[in-house]
């Protein structure tokens, strides 16, 4: 079973719910971090990590020896990777998506392969509610703007990780609705959506909602931040809204001052000292249970 668990917007808090469900999840586990922009679960769990796994895409490089400027090549370009300059094309290799399809169209065989890095992968180990979970993460390479396939090459390796040692799946998604969020969520078994209740937070609530609908995937919701000042009447349009669209809301996580303090030390707060700890570890063993019997729901099977 893979639970991706997105928001429609940054600092939403599905990284502390990922984290906080890491230790009460009951069975096998494997976590991932897929925000390969601003990856930060490792922030609070801490994980002993391999050396980076470079993935690198491949594009084209010209060999102006062979190069007669047919240009060919760029009118089919859907991305804008390839100019004519005179008499001889120009390649702009941050521009290309990879397709090979410049490869294709070439007469003369002018080009050949190079390789733009886009950024690592990471594999490790996390302590999490007494036992070793194995964790992976992304990371875009500095200055690199394509994300899609540095996830799907994340994607690839997770997947063989899974076929070796069979597992349940926390994801945490790239936030928002862009391609990035898409393109980790489509072989999700059921999307969690974190959402804050406010009136920012209700409005890219919906657009997830929305955006997500269209994977046909079973969506649930964790209200985060509950109680906070001023916002008692965000929270009551987006109950009314989640109860309309009939979406569970499976947990409200309250705002607590002791929570936020237990986040910026880098803790989740499940493992916040005295009473904290033990209030927040009770409402993620609930919300686990929860989301597992919704997951394993009959009209989800």
């Amino acid at each position: 079973m893979r639970i991706v668990i997105a928001s429609g917007k940054g600092g939403a808090g599905k990284t502390t719910v990922t984290a906080c469900l890491a230790a009460q999840w009951k069975g096998e586990l494997m976590l991932a971090d897929a925000d390969v922009e601003a990856p930060n679960l490792h922030l609070l769990l801490h994980p002993s990590l391999a050396e980076p796994e470079t993935v690198c895409l491949e594009v084209p490089e010209l060999l102006a020896d062979k190069c007669t400027g047919c240009g060919a090549c760029r009118p089919m370009c859907a991305y804008g990777a390839i100019a004519m300059l005179g008499a001889k094309p120009m390649y702009f290799q941050d521009m290309c998506h990879g397709c090979g399809g410049c490869f294709a169209v070439c007469p003369e065989q002018a080009l050949r392969v190079a390789q733009r890095e886009l950024g690592a992968l990471l594999l490790g180990t996390v302590q999490a509610g007494g036992r070793a979970l194995p964790f992976i993460m992304g990371r875009t390479r500095v200055g690199e703007a394509m994300t899609p396939p540095l996830l799907r090459a994340q994607e690839r390796r997770l997947a063989a990780e899974l076929l070796a040692h069979p597992a349940d799946v926390l994801m945490d998604a790239p936030p928002g609705v862009s391609c990035p969020a898409m393109t980790a969520a489509r072989k999700a078994d059921v999307v969690l959506l974190v959402a804050e209740p406010t009136p920012f937070g209700l409005y890219d609530f919906k657009l997830a909602q929305a955006a997500f609908a269209q994977l046909g995937r079973p969506i649930a919701v964790v209200l985060n931040r509950v109680g906070m000042q001023g916002n008692a009447a965000c929270e009551e349009e987006m109950r009314a809204w989640c109860a309309g669209a009939k979406l569970p809301v499976l947990a409200e996580l309250p705002f607590e001052r002791e929570a936020a303090e237990a986040y910026a030390h880098g803790v989740p707060p499940t493992e916040a000292a005295g009473s904290t700890g033990q209030r927040w570890r009770q409402r993620f063993a609930e919300l686990a249970a929860q989301l597992r019997n919704f997951a394993e729901g009959p009209c989800h099977a």
